[in-house]
């Protein structure tokens, strides 16, 4: 690095400093304006956009309703982040953290706020009893997966992701910093998955439901356009996954919905029934 930062005694926050979602951040929390959030007719009223986050719960629903679930039938809504949607009063009053995903269940006399994307898959896989094994062994070696998720994803978004791709400018420090510990995640996942079929053991599960759109994607070429840089293809029991769950039909099906950008049969901002996504889908060459 050939700029040195000296830290003030107190930070004070540089509205040039912070790249692509600089106009957004902000260091406090809370609504920043008046808006009351759309409601459809169905059960589960998810509130999202299509990011690695977004994604583990819309595959989730989509594998529900694949078992033949009907209570998981969902409306999703758009929320679009550059925009600032997550900061309206009636998003907050669902998750006052302000990030999407955000969840109400209203098939229940008070309707229930759920946020943070790996308690939804916790939530909807306690409440329909699918994707989460009720052996005390086997459940619990699937939440070690999920925790391990939620607590080393921000170290591939938040830190690869952020400046590998994002970053106004690229500097070696922190790139090799947060590159390191992503290819030693993608280790980790690689021998876990050299003598499992799926991440927990056996079984689908809520471990994979959330590990793919971050750490499949990656390895697919579908995230931070990192592939090559990363040398994914020296974790072949990752890639082997990766695909493997790539071609499940909830998959394909959820990891459309919310999803404003790429090809026309990649886009549905909006879900409301098995017959959006088909519409979408069918327009595929």
């Amino acid at each position: 690095m050939t700029n040195q930062y000296t830290p003030a005694k107190v930070w004070t926050m540089d509205n040039e400093n912070g790249g692509e979602w600089a106009s957004i951040n902000r260091p406090d929390s809370g609504p920043r304006h008046e808006k009351v959030l759309a409601k459809g007719t169905q059960p589960l009223q998810l509130h999202s956009l299509a990011t690695p986050n977004g994604q583990k719960v819309t595959i989730m629903l989509e594998e529900l309703l694949a078992k033949g679930v009907t209570e998981a039938e969902y409306d999703a809504y758009l929320i679009n982040i550059g925009d600032g949607d997550q900061f309206s009063s009636g998003f907050v009053d669902i998750n006052p953290n302000s990030k999407i995903p955000a969840l109400l269940d209203t098939s229940v006399d008070s309707p229930i706020r759920v946020f943070e994307s790996g308690n939804i898959l916790l939530y909807l896989a306690e409440k329909f009893g699918h994707f989460l094994p009720t052996d005390l062994a086997a459940k619990t070696e699937v939440m070690n997966w999920l925790f391990w998720l939620q607590g080393s994803a921000p170290y591939l978004g938040g830190g690869f992701g952020h400046f590998y791709a994002y970053a106004p400018e690229k500097f070696e420090y922190p790139i090799n910093r947060f590159t390191m510990e992503a290819k030693r995640q993608l280790d980790v996942l690689d021998k876990q998955l050299a003598n499992n079929q799926y991440i927990g053991g056996d079984e689908y599960s809520i471990a994979d439901i959330a590990i793919w759109p971050w750490y499949g994607s990656l390895v697919l070429g579908n995230l931070y356009n990192a592939a090559e840089f990363l040398d994914v293809s020296s974790y072949p029991h990752l890639v082997r996954w990766a695909k493997q769950v790539s071609e499940r039909d909830a998959v394909k099906r959820g990891r459309i919905v919310n999803r404003s950008w790429g090809e026309e049969w990649e886009q549905l901002a909006e879900r409301h029934s098995a017959a959006d996504i088909d519409a979408v889908l069918a327009k595929q060459p």
